[in-house]
Order: C-alpha cells, then sequence, then structure tokens
C-alpha cells in the first residue's frame, strides 16, 4: 500500500473536512487557537505536498520554495489574498478556495450589522446593563429608518446581489450600486440603479461594502469618502479591513460625519486593544464572523478537502483560483 501524502493543517478545521483529510493524508494538524508563526510553518512544510491554510497564514514565493514537494495549497476561506498566486502558479502548485457556500451567511451577517448599527441595539444593550436606565425614553437611544431607504451596494456580485435582495424585497429599499461590471441581474429582479461611486456615496442611506482587496480598492474608503455620505448614513463592511482607512473611520464616527458603522472586518485584525474605534459607542465590530454558521462552516471544510485531495491525486480542483497551473503542475 502506497503512503499516504502528508500535508499540514495550520487550524483545526470542522470535521466535516477534516475527517476526510485524515482519512486520506498523512495530517499534521495544528493544534493552537492562534496560528502557527513563519518560523513553524516553514518547518513544518518541508516535507509536505499538501497544505490547509487560513487568511492568517501569509504564503508567499520564500515559503513555497521551503517546501519543494509541496503541490497544493487549500485555503479554508473564498479569498485569497494572504496567497502569492502567481508565484504559486510558477512553481506549479495548485491553489484553491471555498467560493458560494458563504453567500448566503455573510448576506445575513451584513444586514444584522445594519440594522444593529441603524437602531443603536449594542449601545441600548450596554445601557440596559449599566444600571442607568430608570424608566422609558422619547428622546432615547434615537436611531435610523430602514424601511424605504436607499442602500448602496458597493460590489454587486454574488454577496452584494443577496444583500440587496434582501433590503429591496424586505424592507422596500432602492438600491444603487457601483461596480466595473453591469449586472442585469439586480438591475432586472431588484430594480438597482448602476452609478458612480460619487453618487453612490452622496445618495445611500447604507453603504455596504462587497468588492475585492486590490492595489485600486485599498483604502478606497478615506477622510473624503466619508464626507460624502449622508450624516444619517450607516456604513458596513463585511469584505476587506484595508478597504477602509480605520484612522479616517475613526474621525468620521467621532464627529458625527456619518451615522454609525458596523463591522466585521478590521484593519489590523483583531485591533490593537488601545485603537480608539473600540471605544466609540456608535460602531459595531464582530470578530469576522460572517461565515460562522454551522452549515456554511462545514461546506467550507467539504470544499477545503475536496480542493486539497484533488489536488494531491494530480486532478482539477473543484474550485481552483489558478486553473492554469493545470498545464505545469508540480508532480508528486
Amino acid at each position: 500500500m502506497a503512503a499516504k501524502p502528508k500535508v499540514f493543517v495550520s487550524r483545526i478545521i470542522p470535521d466535516a473536512g477534516l475527517d476526510r483529510i485524515k482519512e486520506h493524508c498523512n495530517a499534521d494538524i495544528w493544534p493552537d487557537p492562534l496560528p502557527p508563526s513563519r518560523d513553524v510553518l516553514r518547518a513544518r512544510l518541508a516535507d509536505c505536498e499538501g497544505l490547509v491554510s487560513l487568511l492568517t497564514d501569509r504564503i508567499d514565493g520564500e515559503l513555497l520554495d521551503a517546501a519543494p514537494q509541496l503541490r497544493v495549497v487549500s485555503n479554508f476561506a473564498v479569498g485569497f489574498n494572504n496567497i502569492d498566486v502567481p508565484a504559486a502558479t510558477t512553481r506549479g502548485i495548485a491553489v484553491g478556495n471555498t467560493p458560494g457556500v458563504l453567500t448566503d451567511a455573510t448576506a445575513d451577517m451584513a444586514f444584522c450589522l445594519l440594522i444593529t448599527a441603524a437602531r443603536r441595539v449594542v449601545a441600548g444593550h450596554q445601557y440596559s446593563l449599566s444600571g442607568e436606565w430608570k424608566t422609558w425614553e422619547p428622546l432615547g437611544h434615537l436611531g435610523q429608518d430602514l424601511f424605504g431607504r436607499t442602500l448602496g451596494v458597493i460590489g454587486m456580485g454574488r454577496i452584494g446581489y443577496a444583500l440587496a435582495r434582501r433590503c429591496r424585497l424586505g424592507w422596500d429599499m432602492p438600491v444603487l450600486y457601483h461596480d466595473v461590471y453591469k449586472s442585469e441581474k439586480a438591475e432586472k429582479d431588484l430594480g438597482a440603479k448602476s452609478v458612480d461611486l460619487d453618487t453612490l456615496l452622496r445618495e445611500s442611506d447604507f453603504v455596504s461594502v462587497h468588492t475585492d482587496l486590490n492595489d485600486k480598492t485599498r483604502g478606497m474608503f478615506n477622510a473624503a469618502a466619508f464626507k460624502q455620505m449622508k450624516r444619517t448614513a450607516v456604513f458596513i463592511n463585511t469584505a476587506r479591513g484595508p478597504l477602509v482607512d480605520q484612522r479616517a473611520l475613526h474621525d468620521a464616527l467621532k464627529s458625527g460625519t456619518i451615522f454609525a458603522a458596523g463591522l466585521d472586518v478590521t484593519d489590523p485584525e483583531p485591533p490593537l486593544p488601545d485603537d480608539p474605534l473600540l471605544r466609540l459607542p456608535n460602531v459595531v465590530i464582530a470578530p469576522h464572523i460572517a461565515s460562522a454558521t454551522v452549515g456554511t462552516r462545514n461546506a467550507m471544510a467539504e470544499i477545503c478537502a475536496g480542493n486539497l485531495l484533488a489536488g494531491l491525486r494530480g486532478e482539477k480542483l473543484p474550485h481552483p483560483v489558478n486553473p492554469e497551473v493545470d498545464t505545469t503542475r508540480r508532480k508528486g
């Protein structure tokens, strides 16, 4: 019987995928809640043919060169900004991700943050626990209305569309969107209107971000962007922390330039303990949990295992990031 291929799993993932990996591989599984250090990752990969990575693992050319037998990297995430994909491709290493299954859970989280920030739910909860609540207050804890207000979606992909659908059909919100691609589906199904970014920022009551992180979008939400928004606007980010200039967001929230914000991602992640953003009453910060449902994480684990095992067999990955590598695939 041939020896099982050795793989490194950089964190414990749900059994729905981990059990398959352990069945078919000689799996070295990192058991700690914090990610392995760079040195540990380098050492553990030295004789591995496969890697299950997370967004917290930086996979670059230097690390790949330290793993001469590596043939596949299966990222337990939709995003893959942590991986130097061209470096993997030139070395004949297949890269996979877990798209699609996060759509509804992430859209739900975006709306959760939207309504929580707009209605000041967290601040109200803290007030209820503080002992200061004495009576019903006619002018206390006033938030923003949702019904019929305008939603602005930046990045009308699967998640942006899913959020827009919830808001349009459930709360009768007109939908504006900004994207490099036209979404005929959003326009036909939801009456969404494609506009330039400046128009979206000026006219939206809720601005929700669902765009990729790249050189053009990094830091796109800066002081100038927030100044264009309504003073009653709520800003939502479930995409990537570095899309936002976090100091500018802090200043916009503190000064009342915008009303509130709801974040599932930050930069850095987690925020530093002394980050002044954490002390503001009009921001809700979740610990990157948009995909944190049992069903979604199990589905991610199954896809992650499927990508890994296909790559180890020299087959096309079910969900490849660099399908062009199939012509130059590193052999086992």
